[in-house]
């Protein structure tokens, strides 16, 4: 500990997080900070009387400082990890901040809120597990079966959750956030996986074929116009521009500012087809302030519908949606 005041502030802090025997992070290393943080930030004051959503907060921060830090997805963050990620610099400004919905990368009770109120959405029966059926309807279903298939074979990544053929709330806090905002690195690398059917690096015209033909399905069953994969397949290779005219590689696809809507074309529908309508709302959100992220947006905009279904419900006196020990703290 003698040469604490000589380190740099990221080894300072690496150093009172971890065990003194160990050389990384562990997620439980965060609790005792995420405590103190629930007992002294005046912008989480209104969750002391709510015990069960400072936990559920404190979870929630924790799994997201490890979806963007923990970059070799070993559960364990080492210094370097942390020195490359934006996590200290997110820390100095909770510590600045009063207002804790403006600290915009992790500690966002909003963005919290989101989060565990889509899960909530989707986790009918409450027993905090979804399985495939729920997920299969996750953003108005969104997604075709094939890339639910893929991430309940945990090949993005496998599930923390024990039980078969369920997704716990740490699983879906990573999918939400690899879903939501595809201009990410680890979103971009969970996706990836999915789509790499043979695991060999490289995706295939052949892999790409195989889930866009469900694609191609439910458009006709929307009486949509259908798309050819030849003309898609095209539309790829033309907006990633690989080495490789055969293939894309994962370093071609962090290459490409729209690498995320190729992702969308393949496996969710609804953006698929917003994209190419070029819905102006979107374009419009996305000058208004461009250092947001995806992530940020859509937090945003769902915070304001959960928020005016909650006014809805309280007007109406429908307070049902939520289990009593877990009441909406506002």
């Amino acid at each position: 500990m003698s040469n604490m005041l000589t380190m740099d502030l990221a080894s300072q802090v690496f150093t009172i997080l971890k065990e003194p025997e160990r050389n990384y992070l562990v997620q439980d290393d965060f609790k005792p900070a995420l405590q103190e943080l629930l007992a002294t930030h005046p912008g989480l004051e209104f969750l002391q009387s709510t015990p069960e959503f400072q936990e559920r907060y404190a979870e929630t921060v924790i799994y997201r400082i490890f979806y963007h830090i923990n970059r070799s997805s070993n559960s364990r963050i080492t210094l370097r990890e942390l020195k490359r990620g934006n996590l200290i610099a997110a820390m100095q400004h909770v510590d600045k901040e009063e207002d804790i919905n403006k600290v915009l990368k992790y500690f966002s009770y909003e963005h919290f809120y989101v989060i565990y109120c889509k899960f909530w959405e989707l986790d009918n029966d409450h027993d905090f597990f979804i399985e495939k059926e729920n997920v299969i309807k996750y953003g108005n279903h969104a997604l075709t079966y094939r890339i639910v298939d893929r991430i309940f074979s945990q090949i993005p990544r496998r599930f923390t959750c024990n039980v078969e053929g369920r997704m716990g709330y740490e699983d879906f806090v990573y999918f939400i956030l690899a879903e939501e905002d595809k201009s990410s690195e680890p979103s971009l690398e969970y996706w990836f996986k999915c789509i790499d059917l043979d695991g060999n690096g490289v995706l295939t015209r052949n892999e790409m074929q195989y889930f866009f033909e469900e694609q191609l399905h439910r458009m006709e069953c929307m009486a949509q116009e259908p798309v050819l994969f030849e003309d898609i397949l095209c539309q790829i290779f033309d907006m990633i521009g690989p080495e490789n005219e055969e293939c894309i590689t994962l370093r071609d696809i962090k290459n490409c500012k729209l690498a995320g809507h190729v992702f969308n074309i393949l496996f969710n529908l609804n953006k698929f087809v917003a994209f190419e309508s070029r819905d102006p709302f979107l374009i419009r959100q996305e000058h208004e302030d461009p250092t947001l992220t995806e992530w940020d947006r859509f937090a945003h905009r769902e915070y304001i519908r959960l928020s005016m279904e909650e006014e809805a419900e309280d007007a109406s006196n429908a307070s049902d949606v939520w289990d009593e020990s877990l009441e909406a703290p506002f």
